[in-house]
């Protein structure tokens, strides 16, 4: 086993929370240093979008089918970035305020963000190709490099690239060692949260394959290393095009065009940060070259009609509180829920497969159940489980049920005796093919199978609200014992995300204010 693939099996093991010993972390919140959840480039050139809240957008349901391509124009370029990264509103609290994002993130602390690398669209672009980086708190565009090449000649006409980094510092403020898993969870949101805002302008998205992390950094300008104080790394570099691309497309041409040097200096989002060696060890252990995924055919769900795809965006919440005598749902909306997320979302082999606890579902018995996403691995985790479970095929295609047992105690224990798991209709864990996906793919794939259960967060996510639901995403959990639980025995398979949905209580001590107030 290489280096790199040591180092992240270590931290792995390292960074799960047992019952015993939680994942080491400051252990209180040091409001001295909190991270700003907005970056900025301090003198760069800016440029205000306008705002796309009275965009009429297709209905959700519908975002599935083949939809007319809206033309790349700063208007629709709005309305993608707003519906996707933007702020979804405002909430106020015993004098204190905070932003909701529409992509959703561990903890509200945002490490995921935002770049644009366009051909000539914009009028402030003087015919030249542009680098921007995203300003969610204001909704615009600063300049950071412009490009002269060739490069747009590849793509159809209309294609442009949007790049997606992290700054792991911003959970590190809060969840010490564990954080390197939040903010690739958190880069997974996002990058679901695009393909959506990108689906309502009959867009498509394609995850690049072909291109490493340091020539990620090098297109956005992350490797300028003297521009920052908090390290940022480039994590997704997706093409937007009226059409599929592939995903090993060649970027040398642009890449050997992309400036030495950049406008702006990234502003310092605290005054110190604490430092934990493991951070950057796996952050290095994961810049490996990617080993891209097998291709499958992509998958079109028929869904109920629901509501208008931007109130499905803007509605989306992350519930602290579930209302358990309220929270059963039906058959068919659980059916719904599972369909959306079976297949895969970026037309790449699945590898996590979703264990669920259920409580509260119409004709469902409690219990154990697993929805597999890929049959590859079915043998194998019959293999991997307890030997008495069940594997009784159900009515929804996939799912299995496992067990018939109460298991509200379990899942509230599980999800560090959090009752949001045990009070919805159901909680789950994504399952992943882990350690044979590392020694076939690298060390890069560690941060992959977080961006596949983030994206499959997000879609619960934005479901669960289409049909007057809440969900929530939980990061803390007992790795150990969600796997014992299953009867999972070694590192082949492994839990790296919870999920919960049924109905929330709205506190109505918080008011909500608009996400923008221009005059």
């Amino acid at each position: 086993m290489n280096k790199a693939l040591q180092t992240v099996f270590e931290y792995h093991e390292t960074t799960k929370h047992a019952q015993q010993r939680y994942a080491r972390s400051l252990g209180y919140m040091d409001w001295s240093t909190q991270p700003n959840p907005f970056r900025n480039y301090n003198a760069s050139d800016s440029i205000e979008l306008p705002l796309a809240i009275n965009n009429a957008t297709p209905p959700y349901h519908l975002l599935d089918t083949d939809l007319p391509p809206a033309p790349l124009l700063k208007e629709s370029l709005s309305q993608l970035l707003q519906f996707s990264m933007g702020i979804a509103a405002w909430k106020e609290s015993g004098g204190s305020s905070w932003a909701v994002r529409c992509n959703a993130s561990s903890g509200n602390l945002h490490p995921t963000e935002t770049y644009l690398v366009l051909p000539p669209v914009l009028e402030e672009q003087d015919n030249k190709s542009t680098v921007f980086h995203y300003t969610p708190k204001n909704h615009g565009l600063e300049v950071l490099a412009t490009i002269e090449t060739s490069f747009w000649d590849e793509l159809p006409k209309g294609s442009f690239l949007l790049g997606l980094s992290g700054i792991t510092w911003r959970e590190v403020w809060k969840y010490g060692e564990r954080a390197f898993r939040y903010t690739n969870l958190d880069a997974g949101h996002a990058w679901q949260s695009v393909v959506v805002s990108t689906k309502m302008l009959g867009w498509k998205t394609t995850r690049l394959d072909s291109i490493n992390d340091v020539s990620i950094d090098t297109l956005l300008g992350l490797a300028q290393e003297d521009r920052f104080f908090e390290k940022e790394r480039g994590d997704i570099l997706l093409v937007i095009s009226p059409q599929t691309v592939d995903s090993s497309l060649n970027l040398d041409t642009l890449l050997q065009s992309t400036p030495l040097r950049f406008e702006g200096i990234a502003n310092q989002l605290s005054p110190t940060m604490q430092h934990w060696d493991i951070i950057p060890e796996i952050e290095n252990a994961t810049m490996q070259a990617q080993i891209a995924q097998r291709a499958v055919a992509a998958q079109s769900i028929e869904k109920e009609a629901t509501q208008e795809s931007k109130n499905v965006v803007l509605q989306r919440r992350s519930i602290h509180i579930m209302q358990k005598d309220t929270s059963e749902i039906t058959k068919e909306q659980f059916h719904t829920l599972l369909n959306s997320v079976v297949h895969s979302l970026d037309a790449k082999e699945n590898s996590a497969h979703l264990c669920l606890m259920v409580n509260r579902i119409q004709e469902y018995e409690s219990g154990l159940y697993i929805l597999i996403r890929n049959e590859r691995d079915l043998k194998d985790l019959k293999e991997q489980m307890h030997n008495d479970f069940l594997w009784r095929a159900t009515d929804a295609e996939y799912l299995y049920l496992l067990e018939s047992k109460d298991v509200k105690m379990a899942s509230k224990a599980i999800s560090c005796t959090q009752d949001i798991a045990s009070d919805g209709a159901f909680s789950l864990g994504m399952l992943c093919n882990f350690s044979e996906q590392l020694q076939t793919h690298g060390a890069h794939r560690y941060k992959e199978l977080y961006w596949e259960c983030g994206a499959i967060g997000q879609e619960l996510y934005l479901e669960a609200t289409s049909m007057g639901l809440s969900g929530t995403g939980i990061g803390c959990f007992l790795d150990d014992m969600m796997h014992g639980l299953f009867g999972i025995k070694d590192n082949r398979f492994q839990v790296l995300y919870h999920f919960t949905i049924g109905r929330g209580n709205v506190d109505s001590r918080i008011i909500t204010k608009p996400a923008y107030n221009r005059s």
